[in-house]
């Protein structure tokens, strides 16, 4: 990875679903060209099986990941945050990007529920790369 790759920090309540598929995917799609972090406000005691499978499904692991807390730290280190559900819990810096997803929350929900919120974070990373420059 280069000094001038930029740094994505994916945040939601529970770092558990949607804040590690959305890291799982840029980080497949992104390679070295991006630095991927993710975190939540109150995070689980482990990643959401259904989201595990629902990515897996489509050839990305992100199995061996496990929620993180989130810390102001990691939003100063970050160039893009993008917030999934955690509303006023994720301290805000001038000078970063900040993008709020609304999307579904997976949590308790079966595998035919959560592939089209899969789906729809892969869309919203796509048109993250884009727009952040990252080939």
């Amino acid at each position: 990875m280069t000094d001038s790759a930029p740094t994505v920090l994916f945040v939601c309540v529970h770092n558990a679903g949607r804040s590690q598929m959305a890291a799982g995917f840029l980080s497949a799609l992104g390679g070295d060209a991006v630095d991927v972090r993710s975190a939540g406000s109150m995070p689980a005691t482990q990643i959401n099986p259904v989201a595990v499978q629902a990515m897996a499904e489509i050839g990305i692991d992100i199995a061996s990941q496990a929620p993180k807390i989130l810390t102001v730290d990691a939003v100063k280190q970050a160039d893009a945050v993008i917030t999934m559900g955690c509303g006023d819990a994720c301290p805000i810096f001038p000078g970063k990007r900040y993008e709020d997803w609304q999307l579904d929350d997976p949590a308790g929900q079966d595998i035919d529920a959560v592939r089209p919120i899969r789906d729809e974070i892969r869309s919203r990373v796509l048109s993250l790369m884009t727009e952040l420059g990252i080939p």
